[in-house]
């Protein structure tokens, strides 16, 4: 039977299966990693563009050392700064004139960019600065003042007049400014023409006092209202390192409120900002840095309205870095003008605010289309 079966059918033995391994499945993608991850890699990229510009301000600054009418070589400003010595005649130049000159393009750069970031910031405005706003023209006419008619009282040192007299008319200014911006609560961009009619109002005086100027404070008062590096000093430096350092320390402080500024009043007022007494402390601070800045180099415009938007559009609007991106912005920018100033015309030395009004002109008409566009 068994031999019967075995011929007569076929027994077919069931086929045998590999055994599969069981296959991992993957996790889902946690959304907390991924914004971590895409929020590191931003970070990282805001940081490297800080860390170029700060490379930037350093080669314009070694730049400027060597550049000039008298030829210093790389090295003999290198031995300078390192603290060595070289021929007495070069030592003076890099010591006495080039040195203060590059430290103080550097410091004005940076504080009228700072000037111009804030005042952008507080205003909610992409035109202001202290330029556009009249300040910086208040703050020339202030100094003129002190230039031409001597204002002085009992208890200020001479060497002060020109910087307190453009502080006071600065402050008066800004507050001006701020009053109204109160005031026209509705249409923010009508403060930019209310500062266009302080810019006109304070250059009509300044050009009054330089009609009954005599021939000597006139010189001095021309040569001045163009901006210019030559007059930097070691005391001038120093004295606005200081305030550019202690307003740059104070409003990096307050980096998240002035963050949260650019959110409109009512949702900074929500998370907790006090936006009136910030803008008050803001005013006050960028008034006092740039008649300080004025001073000391003259009405030097565009940089304050430049600066910010070229960092704005690297690093965005986050204060912890829009601060020291403008404010390397600033100083590059100044930098290359003060090298221009020299080289354009071997052997003559141009005013600094004359090269920064052309370069910023064609910036100022690409920001008007664009924002009229941004606006229609």
């Amino acid at each position: 039977m068994r031999d019967e079966n075995a011929r007569g059918h076929h027994i077919v033995e069931p086929m045998k299966m590999p055994v599969l391994s069981p296959v991992p499945s993957s996790a889902p993608p946690d959304p907390a990693v991924d914004g971590q991850r895409i929020y590191q890699a931003i970070t990282r990229k805001k940081s490297l563009v800080v860390v170029l510009l700060l490379m930037g301000t350093a080669v314009g600054f070694f730049l400027n050392l060597i550049a000039g009418s008298s030829d210093v070589g790389l090295w003999e400003a290198v031995v300078v700064l390192t603290g060595g010595s070289v021929d007495p005649t070069t030592d003076t130049v890099i010591r006495s004139i080039r040195l203060p000159m590059a430290a103080m393009a550097v410091l004005a750069g940076a504080a009228f960019a700072v000037g111009g970031c804030e005042m952008q910031t507080i205003l909610g405005n992409p035109m202001a600065s202290p330029y556009t706003l009249g300040i910086s023209a208040a703050a020339a006419f202030g100094a003129a003042a002190g230039i031409v008619l001597q204002v002085n009282t009992e208890f200020l040192p001479p060497n002060l007049i020109v910087t307190v007299n453009a502080f006071g008319f600065a402050l008066l200014a800004a507050f001006l400014i701020y009053r109204f911006a109160a005031w026209q609560q509705s249409s923010r961009n009508t403060i930019i023409l209310f500062g266009i009619a302080l810019n006109f109002i304070f250059n009509s005086l300044t050009m009054f006092l330089q009609y009954i100027a005599d021939e000597n404070k006139l010189q001095s008062l021309v040569f001045w209202t163009f901006g210019s590096l030559a007059k930097a000093s070691w005391d001038k430096a120093i004295f606005l390192s200081v305030i550019t350092l202690l307003t740059l320390a104070f409003l990096y402080r307050r980096a998240w409120q002035l963050t949260a500024l650019v959110l409109q009043d009512a949702r900074a007022l929500s998370l907790g900002v006090n936006v009136p007494r910030l803008r008050r402390q803001v005013v006050i601070l960028i008034s006092l840095l740039t008649a300080t800045t004025v001073a000391f180099v003259g009405t030097i415009g565009f940089l304050g309205l430049a600066a910010p938007h070229l960092a704005r559009g690297l690093v965005g609007e986050d204060h912890r870095y829009l601060l020291p991106a403008s404010a390397l912005f600033g100083a590059v920018l100044l930098s290359a003008a003060s090298l221009l100033s020299k080289m354009l015309i071997p052997g003559t030395l141009l005013p600094i605010g004359l090269i920064t009004s052309f370069l910023g002109i064609p910036f100022f008409l690409l920001l008007i289309f664009t924002v009229g566009r941004r606006y229609s």
